[in-house]
């Protein structure tokens, strides 16, 4: 027999058993809910801080700012695996990477408040810390661009506690109207739970979303350049593009055309959104070791005589093989009548071109002087310059990787010497000139396509920037070489199209291909990675060779 104390003992043990179900599944249910608020809460500060950058600082915003000081961080061996793996979509990639970091982060703060006050906005804080930071090393920093990862994180805190103490209430709720229903406690707790939070955090998701969507209109509006390019007249030239030969093009079928479209061209620089310049307040300046320094705006670069021609340029991250590169026809004022006007100083070597975003390029000032086609670009293939490949002007050097030449989005032509200043990736491992090595690829068939026996067509391009090709031979599983049909090329500054038809019964077939020079230096065989000044080797493929 129980005592009465031992039976209202048991009693109050079979009452509270429900509210302890109610409370376990209430505080896991509250962690989910928790994490939930803080990917909310993050986003939210994602939001608004591109909505005052927009507002503050269109060059320049918190997501960006870090993205291009991780960017900078980032061992060059491991830029050229991503390039090599996601190529031109490797921005997008990154960004898609930040965006689900800073999700997660916000997850793991959304946790950390509802178990210990402030505790997340602290993490949040960090964040607008990292913000500040990375904005604070930026090229386009301004006072206004420092507010904003503050403002942006503030905001995100601020909605952080809210939605945990609107979760904290649901809790409680749940938790108070399951002991009171104990017939069935968790479903009871279920509702209430929800009933009192789902809706806080629906709203406060949803603000976050179309406040996003308001960001990246804003943030275009902003910048407003997509209307003045369109707008914007491009002078005729005094000396247009010698015209393209007969028999250029190879005409096979998978060739790329000769002169590539402005959708195609590669796009590799270090900017995660496209720099925005007004083409009204746009203006270059050349300072450094000069008897004059010069400042010219579009207006006077404009009515400069300009010239037109076709040049082929290339990334120093193009693998053997690769697709970074292209062929346009360029608009613009040759470099040496600029420097020129500036009258460069005995001792200088080199002339350091700056981008509006802070990316720099050495190139020796010889190869800017000399009678090569290197111009201040305005133009591609008929149109003002594309905003991603550099509007308003861009430098175009023929013969050169990109990253000792290629600036875009230019502002500053600083001429200095080599040995006092550095481009942004010679300290990064890279070699300070960068010369365009000989290189062929095959294009036509891709590698282990399947083919027909008989005569089997090959194609594709070669290039030796500013020397031109001589010869281009293939071989079949390193036999022979043989010698393919070279297409008359634009000029000594572009790639040339080549083909050539060989016999071959069925079978499994490596084919390689290579190029000379018309100073008659072939290509280099010895296969080498990109860094640090270009990756040599022939390009090889597989062919199978049906019946």
């Amino acid at each position: 027999m129980k005592t009465p104390k031992a039976q209202q003992e048991a009693a109050d043990d079979g009452a509270s058993s429900p509210r302890r179900s109610v409370a376990a599944g209430a505080a896991q249910g509250g962690r989910r809910w928790a994490a939930a608020s803080g990917a909310v809460a993050a986003g939210a500060a994602l939001v608004v801080g591109e909505l005052l950058a927009g507002l503050l600082s269109p060059s320049l915003s918190p997501l960006t700012a870090v993205g291009g000081a991780v960017i900078d961080a980032v061992p060059p061996g491991v830029k050229d695996s991503a390039i090599s793996l996601f190529g031109t979509a490797d921005k997008a990639v990154f960004v898609a990477g930040m965006l689900v970091i800073i999700v997660a982060v916000g997850a793991l703060a959304g946790i950390l408040e509802q178990r210990r006050r402030f505790a997340g906005a602290a993490v949040i804080a960090v964040f607008g810390l990292v913000g500040l930071t990375a904005v604070l090393t930026r090229a386009q920093m301004t006072p206004a661009a420092a507010v904003v990862p503050l403002l942006a994180a503030l905001a995100g805190a601020l909605l952080l506690g809210w939605l945990i103490r609107r979760l904290h209430e649901g809790l409680v709720g749940a938790a108070g109207a399951g002991a009171a229903n104990v017939q069935d406690p968790a479903r009871t707790a279920t509702t209430a739970g929800r009933r009192t939070f789902l809706q806080v955090l629906a709203t406060g998701a949803g603000a976050t979303a179309v406040g996003g969507v308001v960001a990246a209109v804003w943030r275009g509006a902003a910048a407003g350049i997509s209307t003045a390019r369109e707008k914007l007249q491009l002078p005729a030239a005094i000396s247009e593009a010698p015209a393209i030969p007969a028999g250029a093009e190879v005409g096979l079928d998978g060739m790329q055309p000769l002169v590539t479209p402005n959708r195609d061209f590669y796009r590799i620089d270090t900017a995660l959104i496209v720099p925005s310049l007004d083409p009204e307040s746009w203006v270059l300046r050349v300072t450094g070791m000069v008897e004059q320094e010069v400042e010219l705006n579009l207006t006077e670069l404009l009515a400069k005589p300009l010239i037109e021609r076709h040049v082929t340029i290339a990334c120093v991250s193009n693998e053997v093989g690769g697709d970074l590169i292209g062929n346009a026809r360029w608009l613009g004022w040759p470099v040496r009548e600029l420097l020129a006007l500036a009258r460069p100083k005995a001792g200088a070597d080199m002339v350091l071109s700056r981008s509006s975003d802070g990316w720099r390029a050495g190139t020796p000032l010889e190869v800017l002087t000399d009678e090569r086609d290197a111009l201040l670009a305005v133009g591609m293939n008929g149109e003002p310059l594309p905003l991603e490949h550099g509007f308003p002007v861009r430098m175009i050097v023929p013969g050169l990787y990109g990253y000792v030449s290629a600036t875009k989005w230019l502002t500053e032509l600083r001429v200095t010497r080599f040995t006092d200043d550095v481009g942004y990736w010679t300290p990064r491992g890279w070699s300070d000139r960068g010369p365009i090595k000989t290189s062929s690829r095959i294009d036509v068939p891709r590698t282990g396509r399947r083919v027909s026996a008989g005569r089997v067509m090959f194609g594709g391009v070669a290039w030796a920037q500013h020397t031109g090709i001589g010869k281009v031979e293939l071989r079949v599983n390193r036999g022979p070489w043989q010698e393919a049909r070279v297409a008359p090329g634009i000029s000594l500054d572009t790639w040339y199209q080549w083909q050539l038809g060989i016999e071959l019964t069925p079978g499994q077939y490596e084919v390689q291909v290579c190029a000379t020079d018309l100073n008659g230096e072939p290509q280099v065989e010895e296969r080498r990675p990109v860094a640090p000044d270009g990756a040599t080797g022939f390009h090889t493929i597989r062919v199978d060779v049906n019946p």
